[in-house]
């Protein structure tokens, strides 16, 4: 069984550079697998490997500069979601594009999953949900709103043309992890909204301690791996990833005509030049040929 960790800790990295060798060094002699960003502000990601590779890796975060307090949710996969280990350097280990932002001087009031459903549904709340549209469109808390934004750094655009519409409410924010609130909770702050909530743990870990009779989430969870989706208990689902474009895709998705595996969805059959979609043809030949050999091709 593979141990999967999804992570994040923001804390001031000096030299972000220099931790990079050592980090991958110990993923690969680890055989741990995933993708960690390393930025001025922090490190985030998500990796895969045994109980005693895992456990290497987040002892190895723990001892970073600022990241004694580190935090994680955990879920198995019956097989490895990722075909490579990457650590890279950003300028932000989540993009929002607003420098002034800061989680580590402020953040809005952590609410565990336990108490979430109660401050959702107070009628003085407005629920909004942090994450890019495709997110949303295959999972999310009853009666949110969706911003439809593509990426996260056009939150802070959709908020300044929206504001009006959350006067006398209380804001509670959620995305995957957490991460995302950590940035927005922050701006809404420093935009003088005063009573800004976000889900401790994120998405994830209301799937994890939530039961599903008492659950006010609706649909599944996109995730940034092979498991492409999970529902409660973290556990996989049914969604499967576009060849092109990376969009979760639905069963429903699957049986659309625009839809051809490896090549294109619904979503994205208008935005690919036929020499893109022979290239991914190519490409998904190749992977099948692979795994009729039981290997991994690493374009999967």
């Amino acid at each position: 069984m593979i141990t999967v960790a999804a992570l994040y800790h923001f804390a001031r990295f000096p030299d972000p550079a220099a931790l990079r060798g050592p980090l991958l060094a110990l993923c690969l002699a680890q055989g741990v697998k995933g993708s960690l960003l390393l930025a001025a502000e922090g490190i985030n990601g998500t990796i895969a490997g045994s109980r005693a590779g895992i456990d290497a890796v987040l002892a190895h975060v723990r001892a970073l500069p600022g990241c004694a307090g580190l935090e994680w949710k955990e879920a198995t996969a019956a097989e490895m979601p990722f075909g490579r280990m990457k650590v890279r350097l950003k300028r932000e280990i989540v993009t929002m594009g607003q420098p002034d932002v800061d989680p580590r001087a402020a953040v809005g009031h952590y609410v565990q999953p336990a108490e979430w459903n109660a401050l959702i549904t107070a009628p003085d709340v407005a629920v909004i949900d942090t994450r890019n549209d495709y997110e949303v469109a295959i999972g999310t808390f009853e009666g949110a709103v969706d911003p439809k934004t593509r990426s996260f750094g056009e939150f802070p655009a959709w908020w300044e043309a929206n504001r009006e519409r959350f006067h006398n409410k209380r804001i509670a924010m959620f995305c995957t992890g957490g991460i995302r609130c950590e940035k927005s909770t922050n701006y809404l702050l420093q935009q003088g909204v005063t009573e800004v909530f976000h889900l401790k743990g994120g998405i994830l870990k209301y799937l994890e301690e939530v039961p599903q009779e008492q659950s006010l989430w609706q649909g599944e969870c996109f995730v940034f791996d092979g498991r492409v989706s999970v529902g409660h208990g973290l556990v996989a689902g049914q969604n499967s990833s576009c060849g092109a474009c990376r969009r979760p895709v639905t069963p429903e998705g699957r049986a659309h005509p625009a839809y051809e595996e490896g090549v294109c969805c619904a979503a994205c059959a208008g935005e690919y030049s036929e020499a893109d979609r022979a290239r991914f043809r190519e490409r998904q030949r190749q992977m099948e040929l692979a795994a009729k050999r039981g290997e991994r091709h690493l374009g999967a």
